[in-house]
């Protein structure tokens, strides 16, 4: 199904049978607010609406039955695709961007969208002290440490490097 956009008057007519789901002339005709337009121009509306494959009609004896075929939100949808299209490059994030700038979009608006972590940082002088004082007792009462022996070839081979480093200098 092909969803094409609707002149302001079709859509007029499109949400009274949205409402509706399905309808007679008649019962269309009571429905639609005021002012209310002619039969005649209701009557092409419908057919329009047909040819656009928005509605579908059955035929019971000399009066016709119209039926929604494409859905509200379906269409609702395709409104919005076609306006972020239109008028943001494709880009929700530029839309929702200028209703915050223009206030019409609030952040509590937003609330509950969207999955939110949190982490606690603590920014206490008294816990920091403890986690240090925790450390602490931990390294005194954990095992011991082995304490690496320095390699003599590379002990011997720094301090060649730091004499001739030296020489240089004096010269």
């Amino acid at each position: 199904m092909k969803i094409s956009l609707l002149t302001t008057a079709e859509e007029h007519l499109m949400k009274v049978l949205w409402n509706l789901d399905s309808a007679y002339m008649r019962e269309i005709i009571e429905q639609y607010p005021e002012p209310k337009p002619h039969p005649n121009t209701i009557s092409t509306f419908l057919k329009i609406l047909v040819e656009k494959e928005f509605l579908t009609t059955e035929k019971e004896g000399r009066i016709f039955r119209y039926s929604v075929a494409v859905p509200f939100h379906d269409y609702k949808k395709f409104m919005l695709t076609n306006f972020l299209d239109q008028y943001f490059n494709n880009s929700s994030r530029e839309m929702i961007q200028m209703m915050r700038d223009e206030k019409l979009l609030q952040a509590t608006d937003l609330e509950g969208f969207f999955e939110t972590k949190s982490t606690i940082i603590q920014n206490d002088k008294k816990a920091e002290s403890e986690s240090d004082i925790s450390q602490f007792i931990q390294d005194i009462t954990g095992p011991k440490k082995k304490k690496k022996k320095k390699n003599r070839l590379n002990f011997d081979h720094a301090v060649t490097v730091k004499k001739k480093k030296k020489k240089n200098k004096e010269k």
